[in-house]
C-alpha cells in the first residue's frame, strides 16, 4: 500500500465523496492518455523483496522496529508483521551487466542489515512462508505499530463483517479461525518493478499474466504454513482468504476477491483502473484537496492519489501502478506472483526470467494471449501454485498448428520458454555473461526438478525420519535452509541430505 494514511474514522458521506473524486480521478488518466502526458521509454526496473526475522532457532522474532532502528537505511522499511522487514532496491536500466551489479547491491545489503539484525538477536530469511511460523504468532497483537496497517485490518474486518476463515488442502489440510488479517503477513514475496509506456502497457501486462505460471511453477518456496504441508506456492491462496473481505453469502453470488488474477486481457492501463473503480468499493476513502481536471486544465501534472490509493487496496498479481516523478507521470506493471527467496543468485534468476520472457511475449508478431483462453492463464496460474516444479499447464501448441495442448511445466521451459526469455534479455542488451548465469540457474532448476519448495519437503521429511516430531522437524529444516542461504549457492545445488 506504501502511502502513509492517518487512523481516522469515516462517516457516511466519506464514501460518496471519494466515489466521486476516484471517478474524477479516471478521467484525469483518460485525459493524460489522450493527452500523451506520460514518460518517454527509460526501460526502468526496480526490486522490493520481503524479508523475515527469527532467532537463532529459527523462530519467528517479534522486533522489526529495533532492527529497522540498527539498520537505519531508508532502503529497509517496515511490513505488516512485527517479524517482516522490507528491502527496496532503486531503480536501474535494463542494459549491460545489470543483473550483476543488482546482486552484488543485494548482496551488501543483506549482508550489512543481517549483521545489524544480529545485534540484537535476530537473523533475516529470505523465503516464501518461514515454515516456523504457527497460528499463535499472527495475531492483530504482533500486527506492525504502523497505522495503515491498523487502519486497513479494520476496515477489512469491517467489510466482512466476521472473522477471517483459512481452509486450504493440499498435501494436508490446515483450517483455523483468524481475528485478524495478520496471516497475510506471512506471506514474503518479491515485486518486480517495469516502467511501460501507455502504448506498451497492455502487451506487457498480458504477457505477464501469460507467465505467471511458469515464474511460480519454477520459483515456488512456499510449501508450509502452520506446520502443514500445503501447496508448493501456499502463499496467493493465503493472501486471498487473509485479505478476503466477502462473507460466504457474496462468495457464492461471485463476488470478486481484493486479490484477484483478473477475467480478461485488457487493451489499456485504463482497462484495469477502471475495473477496479468499478468492482470494489473503497477500503480507505481519504479525499485530498487535488482537483485532478482542474489541475489539468492549468497545464499540471495530477497526482490522483485517490486511485493510487484505492488500486494499492486490489491485490492484482500483476499490478498497474500510477506514479509522478519529477512532476512527469509515468505507468509500471508491479509483478507480484514470486515469493522471496532462497537466495540472492535465486532471485536474479528469477529476475532474469521474467524480464526476458515478458519482453519476448509483448513484443511476439502473434501473442500467446490471442491463443490462450484466459481462464486457461488463470488455471495455469493455479496449478504452478498447486503443484510448483510438477505443474502440468495448458499451451498453444507450438508451429503453425493451432489449438491447445497439455505440457508439464519443466518440459514447457526447457523447450520454449527459456529460449524466449534470452531473446528478451538480449533486445534489453542485457550482456551475454549475466544472460547465460542466471538463465543457466533456471535450466539448472528444470534438469533437476528441484527449487525451493521441493527442497524444503524433502529436508523436512528427511528430519521427520530422522524421529523428529513435526515441529522439530521444521525447526531443523528451517535453520539447514538458512544456513544454505548464506552460502549464495542456487538451490538447485544445495545438497539434500545432510
Amino acid at each position: 500500500m506504501g502511502e502513509k494514511v492517518a487512523a481516522t474514522g469515516f462517516d457516511l458521506a466519506d464514501r460518496q465523496r471519494y466515489r466521486r473524486k476516484l471517478k474524477q480521478c479516471l478521467l484525469g488518466l483518460e485525459r493524460l492518455l489522450e493527452e500523451k502526458r506520460f514518460d518517454r521509454p527509460r526501460n526502468l526496473m526496480g526490486l522490493e523483496i520481503e524479508l523475515n526475522l527469527t532467532d537463532r532457532d529459527g523462530l519467528p522474532r517479534m522486533m522489526n522496529e529495533e532492527v529497522l532502528e540498527r539498520i537505519a537505511s531508508r532502503d529497509f522499511q517496515t511490513e505488516l508483521a512485527q517479524f517482516n522487514i522490507e528491502v527496496n532496491i532503486a531503480p536501474h536500466r535494463l542494459s549491460g551487466r545489470v543483473l550483476d551489479r543488482l546482486a552484488e547491491e543485494l548482496r551488501m545489503g543483506l549482508g550489512y542489515a543481517e549483521g545489524k539484525a544480529r545485534e540484537v538477536g535476530a537473523r533475516i530469511v529470505m523465503v516464501g512462508i518461514l515454515p516456523t511460523l504457527g497460528a499463535q504468532d499472527l495475531v492483530g497483537a504482533n500486527l506492525s505499530r504502523v497505522d495503515r496497517y491498523m487502519l486497513l485490518n479494520d476496515r477489512i474486518l469491517a467489510a466482512r463483517g466476521e472473522d477471517i476463515t483459512l481452509d486450504i488442502s493440499g498435501v494436508e489440510r490446515l483450517t483455523c479461525v483468524s481475528g485478524s488479517i495478520a496471516p497475510e503477513a506471512a506471506c514474503t514475496s518479491m515485486q518486480m518493478h517495469l516502467q511501460v509506456t501507455p502504448a506498451r502497457f497492455a502487451a506487457v501486462w498480458n504477457a505477464a499474466q501469460v507467465v505467471a505460471g511458469p515464474q511460480v511453477a519454477l520459483g515456488a518456496n512456499s510449501p508450509f504454513l502452520f506446520g502443514r504441508e500445503l501447496w508448493r506456492e501456499t502463499r496467493p491462496t493465503l493472501f486471498q482468504q487473509a485479505t478476503d473481505t466477502r462473507p460466504e453469502e457474496h462468495r457464492a453470488q461471485g463476488v470478486r476477491p481484493l486479490t484477484w488474477f483478473g477475467e480478461r486481457w485488457i487493451d489499456s492501463a485504463y482497462d484495469l483502473f477502471a475495473e477496479n473503480v468499478r468492482y470494489f468499493p473503497s477500503l480507505l476513502p481519504i479525499c485530498e484537496d487535488e482537483d485532478p481536471l482542474h489541475v489539468l486544465d492549468e497545464g499540471g501534472v495530477p497526482q490522483l492519489k485517490e486511485l493510487t490509493l484505492h488500486n494499492g487496496t486490489i491485490y492484482r498479481w500483476n499490478r498497474p501502478v500510477y506514479a509522478v516523478v519529477d512532476g512527469v507521470p509515468h505507468l509500471r506493471v508491479e509483478n507480484r506472483v514470486m515469493p522471496a527467496g532462497p537466495t540472492v543468485a535465486d532471485v536474479l534468476a528469477n529476475t532474469a526470467f521474467y524480464y526476458g520472457l515478458v519482453r519476448s511475449l509483448a513484443e511476439a508478431s502473434r501473442p500467446v494471449w490471442s491463443r490462450l483462453p484466459f481462464a486457461a492463464a488463470e488455471a495455469n496460474f493455479d496449478a504452478a501454485c498447486r503443484y510448483g516444479i510438477d505443474a502440468v499447464f495448458t499451451w498453444p501448441r507450438q508451429g503453425r498448428g493451432s489449438g491447445l495442448v497439455e505440457i508439464g511445466a519443466v518440459e514447457l521451459v526447457l523447450d520454449e520458454l527459456l529460449p524466449m526469455a534470452a531473446a528478451g534479455l538480449d533486445a534489453w542488451g542485457i550482456d551475454p555473461v549475466d544472460r547465460d548465469h542466471y538463465l543457466g540457474i533456471i535450466e539448472g532448476r528444470c534438469r533437476n526438478r528441484m527449487n525451493g519448495a521441493e527442497w524444503q519437503a524433502v529436508a523436512f521429511h528427511q528430519e521427520l525420519d530422522r524421529g523428529l516430531d513435526r515441529q522439530r522437524a521444521l525447526a531443523a529444516m528451517t535453520l539447514r535452509y538458512c544456513e544454505l542461504m548464506h552460502t549464495g549457492a542456487p538451490v538447485h545445488e544445495w545438497p539434500r541430505q545432510r
